[in-house]
């Protein structure tokens, strides 16, 4: 007789009454021990909401779940984690000023004599991490940790509490490449000691390289299950899109036109974003091309970014946007210069989560006409603002004054791209453009790009995607240890001679 799934969805359906969505339809799967089960579709597409539904985050309106053969009532996390169901989340739940051993035994620490026995503590969470092979230092203070090694943290916590089925919602995107790849390794040992996986996704290299099964959904639907060695990449793109990708245009062979950025001898000190900060960078950007930044996270870039868009200042050099000089630290004389920016991260230095799509399309412009006239808005100005974003860049699943604290990372990045190009800027700056996103989602952003060079548009491209970089980049450079390396035309490099600059191969380059 064989074994029951380790868990059973059997026709869970959420309705979000307040924006009018249906996010779950009547989705039914199981997860099997030993088994890492990818979940994939577009952002959007109702794969949180179903893992919340498991782990008690929502209440379902209608379907049961089932644990080892046996109905389940979930209706928090704590009846969740109690039924043997961890659930690592994209933002995590840790203390910063805690431990590494606080934070994974938190309410289940030993004790001896009536106080925590911290040695004991110790042992415990490195007995667990080299079950894993993950190792972390139980003594580090959560908060001076990298996202990676953070999320080790809560991955060991879910294991604490004793986690047969583990559920990771997209636990790759904020990573980089190389912690991605560490990921994937510590999630093949996760079910070879028999605990089932559920690894929400929708970069399918990293879902090829790990799953067993690939379940689809689509709008809220389960469109099919497949195994891994009898599926390909095309096949799981046209089930999550319901159509095939469109293929990538061909590369331009016109030349641009005039600077609009220029760095020269650009130098600041590093700063707690981490970065290395930045060494003598010469650099010019120009209408209608795109020149892409790559290397490996922690290089410079945020350093480059934040002085480019006015957020820090530098130590030495110059910094010109259309000719005006822009070095002492100003994001509003950045804006007046022209220049747009999508930040790395969309969720705090994006958006405001706590707004409606219209004061989130407004945030950047609202001080100017036509959306204010003598320091009063002008409702009807804003609300054709915000329509036309919704319009022109697909956002779904909100009105232009609903809220936006319920959408997809995709839908709120093309709210941040709407409203950054919706200004005519000058220079867009491109921080991580398609982090978290979708396939769909990235070909949607990914044309926006194209589309605005071929405009005119000036833009500056920075992103830990090496293949993104390639694709569109009219000219390509690398960020090492806070030195520039190139730029160089597209059609000098490939991807061997970038990877090679990306690990400090060469030392010199060309403005």
């Amino acid at each position: 007789m064989t074994a029951a799934p380790l868990l059973r969805v059997e026709g869970l359906t959420k309705y979000f009454a307040s924006s009018g969505v249906l996010a779950v339809d009547d989705v039914s799967l199981d997860l099997r021990a030993g088994e890492v089960l990818a979940l994939v579709g577009e952002n959007g597409t109702g794969k949180t909401t179903l893992t919340s539904m498991v782990f008690g985050l929502h209440r379902p309106d209608s379907g049961r779940v089932l644990v080892t053969g046996r109905e389940a009532v979930i209706r928090t996390p704590q009846d969740a984690i109690a039924l043997g169901i961890g659930m690592v989340q994209q933002h995590f739940a840790l203390v910063p000023s805690f431990t590494v051993a606080e934070n994974v035994l938190l309410g289940r620490e030993p004790r001896r004599r009536g106080l925590v026995d911290r040695r004991a503590a110790d042992r415990e969470v490195a007995r667990l991490a080299a079950e894993l092979g993950m190792p972390v230092d139980p003594r580090r203070q959560v908060g001076g940790l990298p996202i990676g090694l953070q999320q080790r943290v809560e991955i060991l916590r879910t294991l604490a509490a004793d986690a047969r089925v583990v559920i990771l919602d997209e636990p790759t995107a904020m990573l980089t490449p190389a912690e991605a790849r560490d990921l994937a390794g510590v999630i093949r040992r996760l079910a070879a000691t028999g605990r089932a996986v559920l690894f929400i996704s929708h970069k399918l290299p990293e879902v090829f390289a790990v799953a067993d099964r690939i379940a689809v959904m689509r709008r809220g639907r389960l469109v099919g299950t497949l195994d891994r060695a009898a599926a390909d990449r095309r096949t799981v793109t046209r089930m999550m899109i319901g159509r095939e990708i469109a293929p990538v245009p061909a590369r331009r062979t016109e030349h641009a036109g005039t600077v609009v950025l220029e760095l020269r001898g650009v130098g600041c000190r590093a700063d707690a974003s981490g970065d290395v900060g930045l060494r003598g960078v010469d650099l010019t950007v120009r209408s209608g091309e795109i020149v892409g930044v790559a290397g490996v996270s922690g290089n410079g870039q945020n350093d480059l970014v934040h002085a480019v868009t006015g957020i820090r200042a530098v130590d030495q050099g110059v910094i010109e946007v259309g000719g005006t000089r822009l070095c002492d630290a100003s994001v509003r004389a950045a804006r007046r210069a022209g220049v747009a920016h999508i930040p790395e991260d969309r969720m705090t230095a994006g958006l405001n989560r706590g707004a409606d799509l219209a004061e989130n399309v407004i945030s950047t412009a609202f001080r100017r006409p036509p959306l204010s006239r003598h320091g009063v808005l002008r409702r009807t100005a804003v609300d054709r603002a915000a329509r036309d974003v919704v319009t022109r860049f697909d956002v779904r699943g909100v009105p232009p004054r609903g809220p936006v604290a319920t959408l997809s990372g995709g839908n709120l990045q093309k709210i941040v791209i709407g409203r950054e190009l919706s200004g005519d800027p000058a220079l867009l700056v491109a921080n991580q453009p398609t982090r978290g996103l979708d396939v769909g989602s990235i070909e949607f952003v990914h044309r926006a790009l194209r589309a605005e060079r071929d405009r005119g548009l000036a833009t500056l491209l920075v992103s830990t995607e090496l293949d993104e970089v390639l694709d569109l980049s009219d000219r390509v450079a690398v960020l090492y240890d806070g030195r520039l390396l190139g730029p160089y035309p597209r059609a000098e490099v490939d991807r061997e001679r970038v990877g090679g600059l990306m690990a400090g191969a060469e030392a010199g380059g060309r403005p």
